[in-house]
């Protein structure tokens, strides 16, 4: 059993990923980690990220390790752990720019594939173009979105407790990075054709969880 759960940030894609692996008893992937993972090793060793050749030529450099345990997820670059350091100022605002590097995404997405494929019960994998490129025959497709105001507050919770104007930064970052993902040309952020999109703007995490387990059991019941 392959899920794959795409949409924008804020939408619950993670907490939801994770919630419902552990209750399935599947594995979980987090592939933006990955990307973000490669994009701190590029600031890390020099790479100029906003240098696309530079870029792709580093691309095959860093060894990349995701650990699939929903309870625990794990993320090492050439040995080092970077699940703190990956979440960042200075990764997240270059991220958007590495992630449009063909020769990274082929890199990251031949990667995702053969983690999901080498799943021994199943996996949930969380992203932006899992149905449309990298599981496109994906057992379920489920497709998260929310009103920009929702995710911005959920997002600014995260970052415990911002005033108004914060939420407004963190809104505008949202929209900006939503721009920059659906405009690129290699694997855009996109709804599959196939895909079941939930709208999680006025549901609780857990609501989204039991609606996202239901359609799963449906299709295994199938």
């Amino acid at each position: 059993m392959i899920v794959g759960i795409d949409g924008p940030s804020g939408t619950g894609k993670s907490s939801t990923s994770k919630a419902v692996a552990v209750k399935l008893g599947l594995s979980y992937l987090d592939t933006g980690a990955q990307y973000r993972a490669i994009t701190w090793w590029m600031l890390n060793n020099g790479i100029d990220v906003d240098d696309a050749a530079a870029v792709a030529a580093a691309a095959a450099k860093p060894v990349i390790v995701s650990g699939t345990d929903p309870s625990a997820p794990t993320i090492t670059v050439d040995g080092a752990d970077v699940a703190a350091p990956i979440r960042g100022k200075e990764v997240t605002s270059a991220v958007s720019a590495v992630s449009a590097v063909p020769e990274v995404r082929a890199r990251i997405t031949e990667l995702q594939r053969s983690i999901a494929h080498e799943a021994p019960v199943g996996i949930v994998v969380e992203g932006r173009d899992i149905g449309t490129t990298v599981l496109p025959d994906a057992d379920v497709k489920i497709f998260l979105t929310a009103s920009e105001d929702a995710r911005a507050a959920r997002r600014s919770g995260e970052l415990k407790g911002k005033d108004a104007q914060s939420l407004q930064a963190t809104r505008d970052a949202l929209v900006k990075r939503d721009a920059a993902d659906s405009g690129r040309k290699t694997s855009p952020l996109a709804k599959a054709a196939d895909a079941v999109e939930v709208d999680t703007t006025e549901l609780t995490l857990e609501q989204v969880i039991e609606c996202v387990v239901t359609l799963i059991e449906e299709k295994r019941g199938r």
